[in-house]
């Protein structure tokens, strides 16, 4: 099942079945019709209306990324960023107790299909500049400066 939200970021592509979200992605255009009585879709377009609009700071939703085990204990990692934080990819490093794994952290995190739900974009260099993101580097600045609006990126 899929669905369309227009944020203030451009269009994302929300899919998943019944009972979890999969893939949160930027898409340039809607390539299918949405399916309006996917339920679960609705109640993650109304929380991503939510964060947008500054009255979210997490997501209560089903997740199921497909990825590698490396990738799911890194994603699983970056949900334990909280809102307003950055971290490095060393951090998270660190945090999945494999200190030399920055590299592939990076690889990991730009693999991400579940876009700002699963918050890659709280994830910074170790100098805190901003580094790679799938989505784009004026996204991932967007998404910064909406959770800490005082920093200077």
């Amino acid at each position: 099942m899929h669905t369309h939200y227009h944020s203030p970021i451009g269009l994302l592509q929300l899919q998943g079945t019944e009972s979890h979200i999969s893939h949160v992605q930027f898409v340039d255009a809607a390539t299918a019709v949405d399916n309006t009585n996917w339920k679960l879709g609705q109640e993650a377009k109304k929380q991503l209306e939510e964060y947008f609009a500054g009255k979210r700071k997490d997501f209560d939703l089903p997740l199921q990324p497909v990825g590698t085990n490396f990738q799911q204990a890194v994603w699983m990692a970056l949900r334990q960023i909280p809102f307003g934080h950055t971290v490095s990819y060393g951090d998270i490093a660190q945090a999945i107790g494999n200190p030399k794994a920055a590299r592939a952290i990076g690889q990991a995190n730009n693999r991400n299909p579940i876009a700002i739900i699963v918050p890659c974009h709280r994830v910074i260099g170790r100098n805190g500049k901003l580094t790679g993101y799938a989505g784009g580097l004026d996204k991932k600045e967007f998404l910064l400066k909406l959770e800490i609006p005082q920093q200077s990126l």
